[in-house]
């Protein structure tokens, strides 16, 4: 039997981070992932999917990402249900990650900016400030900037 799931997409809030009564960390997001295939209006669609991280992972992705960002999301489907306060059972369908990739800094294209943007967690921002080499030539600290040239890629070149 297979249960895997492989998701790329945009988180549509601030992932919501809470601890069990254990002490163990658990976030609760949703992305949103673009289908392949537009509607009658030419327009694609997107399917909000609901997610959830444990541990590590969970304040990790609480930490460094936001609205906005894109992140990528390996786990399985997940099927639960309770009664809620009327009575009535209530099913969840939800992906449980293993592990979540950020796709994107913070700060990057697209990405929101939201209120944890200088928490005390050690992350300090985009630290892509050019710097000056030993020419006194500007250069980027970071070796992947984007030099605003295009970047041949194709889908077999991409990991999922």
């Amino acid at each position: 039997m297979l249960n895997r799931v492989v998701l790329v997409g945009r988180l549509t809030k601030d992932p919501d981070l809470r601890y069990t009564p254990n002490g163990v960390a658990v976030a609760n997001f949703t992305i949103a992932v673009n289908r392949p295939f537009s509607n009658n209006q030419g327009n694609n669609d997107a399917d909000f999917i609901n997610c959830v991280v444990w541990r590590r992972a969970a304040e990790n992705l609480a930490n460094f990402m936001s609205k906005g960002s894109q992140v990528g999301v390996d786990g399985r489907l997940q099927t639960r249900s309770f009664d809620n306060k009327e009575g009535r059972r209530v099913f969840i369908t939800e992906v449980v990650a293993d592990s979540v990739q950020f796709l994107e800094s913070k700060g990057g294209s697209g990405g929101g900016q939201g209120s944890r943007n200088n928490q005390s967690s050690g992350y300090q921002g985009n630290q892509n400030q050019p710097s000056q080499d030993n020419f006194g030539q500007s250069k980027s600290n970071d070796p992947f900037a984007d030099d605003g040239e295009p970047i041949d890629i194709s889908d077999d070149d991409l990991p999922f």
